[in-house]
């Protein structure tokens, strides 16, 4: 039996996982005349997942920049969804669960970035801090 990858361990990835189900769940509804939008929506959200997976066995600083990419596609996605909720095209309830995951996400990738950085640059590792 093969050995999970490592990268499917970080909650990171496993919310970029969900956030691409939902994204992909929700475009399924919208109509023909959103095809440019849904396009654009699944490509970011494939990417945020992507990006995470691809960089993971890369030298550090390759990692890093996978990363950055990543988190790009994440803003931007985050942009779409707000676009959506204030066209109408999806409901409160499920923008506040997308952004709810999102901005979870976001600062999950964040805090590997910065504890990354902190590792290449050779300093010591310090815990994340509870956001709450």
């Amino acid at each position: 039996m093969e050995k999970e990858p490592g990268y499917k361990k970080l909650i990171v990835w496993q919310n970029a996982y969900k956030l691409r189900r939902i994204i992909y769940e929700i475009t399924e509804q919208f109509s023909r005349a959103e095809m440019r939008r849904v396009s654009q929506m699944r490509d970011c959200s494939r990417s945020v997942k992507q990006n995470i997976q691809e960089g993971y066995r890369k030298t550090l600083p390759s990692y890093i920049n996978y990363l950055n990419i990543s988190q790009g596609s994440l803003s931007e996605l985050r942009g779409d969804i707000e676009d959506c909720f204030d066209d109408g095209l999806i409901n409160r309830e499920t923008f506040l669960k997308i952004d709810e995951l999102s901005g979870k996400t976001e600062y999950l990738f964040k805090r590997l970035i910065q504890s990354l950085i902190r590792k290449r640059e050779g300093r010591d590792f310090r815990p994340p801090t509870n956001p709450c």
